[in-house]
């Protein structure tokens, strides 16, 4: 309901007391400063958003391996922002990543694996070369 200021004074509590308790690379305060990062998204602080996501998404490869369910969902939730950025080419690469380890971990019916195809195939629809050819992310 717009009470971004609020949402991000709880959630930079919340993430600072789970660094200081829990330990930087903890899941709990990695999803904290998920969370953050969604918020600053959906304010359009697109450079904050992607400063935690990528932070978040190495993290959770290192701690968890490049597949986990989490580490999927930063990789998509980067991908969003740089789409939100107009980094198209950037963002169309690392959902197609994110569709392929989705599809080998979780399955093609899967819902996280559907979103993320129906997602990917409308950034491809909508993003074209100079030509106006529709450009083709290889899988």
């Amino acid at each position: 309901q717009g009470r971004w200021e609020e949402a991000e004074k709880l959630e930079v509590e919340v993430m600072e007391t789970s660094k200081e308790k829990l330990g930087p690379d903890h899941p709990s305060t990695l999803t904290s400063m998920a969370n953050l990062a969604a918020t600053y998204r959906d304010q359009g602080r697109w450079e904050e958003a992607e400063k935690l996501e990528v932070e978040v998404m190495e993290a959770r490869k290192e701690k968890l391996g490049p597949d986990h369910p989490d580490t999927l969902t930063s990789m998509a939730n980067l991908a969003f922002t740089w789409h939100d950025q107009g980094r198209f080419e950037n963002s169309l690469i690392l959902m197609r990543d994110c569709v392929r380890l989705r599809q080998k971990k979780l399955g093609h019916t899967h819902p996280r694996t559907q979103s993320s195809v129906a997602t990917l195939q409308s950034w491809q629809a909508s993003y074209l070369d100079p030509d106006d050819t529709p450009v083709k992310i290889a899988s």
